[in-house]
């Protein structure tokens, strides 16, 4: 079975056409003594270092290659972390920072009393990298560098506002037993935040399936399968990480208590705990509303383009390079702006896409302060808006493209924050 599906997903990747559009920062010759690690985070229905099919196909490289292990032989310390693929982003946060600091995955008390799930996830027995936030001998932290593409951007976003801003919530619910993610005071454990293709404003697409009424029916059909899915051997090839929900076993643990029709029954009562309820523009607008902008992180967007205008309609249709399977979401959010579920303004500038998510969107979150990328002046605390790159959601992390492509374009981007001076 392991087999047969990495064989299906590769032959669908390899529809993929080449793009060789990928643009990269100009040089900067400045440096710094100081090295931190990577941390690279998947995105919605994606997968990390941990799961079993990651040996067959890398979500980071794709088609191309393993991308973090060709980054490592170049010599950057660099990881591919592992979260549930169709959850929260608020539980993929909480998931992300147990893997980080090697302790039981809390989503705090107040979270989960309203969401109805288990407050606590699985353990990790060490950290995924050691001295995370420590002093070293020169006095510097060590920090972290997060990656997200996708969906994965705006879970490294809402991580670093955690470490930085804590949860007043979430102190509240539990003061005496509160995770110390929730408690704040750590906007110096991470160096930079780089978002790739991440919908910073959420995706229109979300309006086009909640239009045509599937965006509950996809929930259903993605939870269902991760329900039976996760409770076999096959857990440990795809990992759903909904153990918070009752749908997949706790690794190591007994079989769970609850029955998967339960617990699908707990989930579908809870919509407002799932990926696909944090891809709405209207529910990003919540998040970055609490996200505040650190004045010592360095901050980068990388949006894609895969899209041209279609004079005669004025639309947004995908350039004949478009990953097959995208091309009909490219043409859905190409044309669309009549938002009849709620009353978020879409216009004709949300068109351009790379295939699921708006250029716009991806771009920075729309109450931030940006600028355009300059070598000769990189800031913090301001979204440094990387050029527009040609090219699909798929290209951006190495599915139809060469291995030199994918590899020279994270590597270019690494050399440029390595080049960062340190700050506080």
């Amino acid at each position: 079975m392991q087999a047969i599906i990495s064989v299906w997903v590769s032959f669908v990747m390899l529809f993929v056409n080449f793009v060789p559009g990928f643009i990269l920062p100009e040089e900067n010759t400045e440096s710094k003594v100081k090295s931190y690690p990577y941390v690279f985070v998947h995105g919605f229905l994606g997968w990390g270092e941990d799961e079993g099919i990651n040996e067959d196909l890398s979500y980071w490289g794709g088609t191309a290659c393993n991308l973090v292990k060709e980054l490592n032989e170049e010599g950057y310390e660099c990881y591919a972390a592992s979260v549930g693929p169709f959850s929260s982003n608020w539980d993929r946060a909480c998931e992300l920072y147990a893997q980080l600091t090697g302790t039981t995955v809390d989503y705090g008390e107040a979270h989960s009393q309203a969401h109805n799930h288990s407050r606590y996830g699985r353990t990790y027995d060490k950290p995924l990298f050691e001295g995370w936030g420590e002093i070293d001998e020169n006095g510097y932290v060590n920090k972290v560098n997060l990656i997200g593409h996708s969906f994965g951007g705006n879970t490294v976003r809402l991580l670093q506002a955690l470490l930085a801003q804590g949860s007043a919530e979430e102190m509240a619910a539990s003061p005496d037993d509160c995770s110390p993610l929730f408690k704040g005071g750590k906007a110096d454990f991470v160096n930079s935040v780089v978002t790739v293709c991440s919908p910073n404003n959420g995706t229109t697409l979300y309006y086009v399936a909640d239009q045509l009424n599937l965006s509950l029916l996809l929930t259903i059909c993605a939870y269902t399968y991760a329900g039976v899915m996760g409770r076999s051997p096959l857990n440990g090839y795809v990992d759903f990480h909904l153990e918070q929900f009752g749908l997949t076993y706790v690794p190591g643990e007994k079989a769970a208590e609850q029955r998967m029709l339960e617990a699908m029954y707990v989930m579908l009562n809870n919509w407002e705990d799932t990926a696909m309820y944090d891809m709405a523009p209207d529910t990003l607008v919540e998040l970055n509303d609490y996200i505040e902008m650190d004045s010592d992180t360095y901050y980068f967007s990388y949006a894609f383009d895969s899209s041209s205008k279609f004079a005669p309609t004025g639309t947004y249709v995908p350039i004949p390079s478009t990953f097959a399977v995208l091309q009909p979401f490219a043409f859905m959010i190409g044309g669309f702006k009549n938002n009849r579920i709620t009353d978020y303004e879409i216009t004709e500038e949300w068109y351009a896409n790379d295939g699921l998510v708006n250029v716009i969107s991806a771009l920075y979150p729309f109450n931030a302060p940006h600028k355009d990328y300059d070598a000769a002046d990189i800031p913090t605390g301001i979204w440094n808006v990387m050029p527009v790159s040609v090219g699909d959601h798929g290209n951006a992390i190495g599915i139809g493209v060469s291995e030199e492509q994918v590899v020279g374009f994270y590597v270019d981007m690494i050399k440029m924050i390595e080049t960062l001076p340190i700050t506080d």
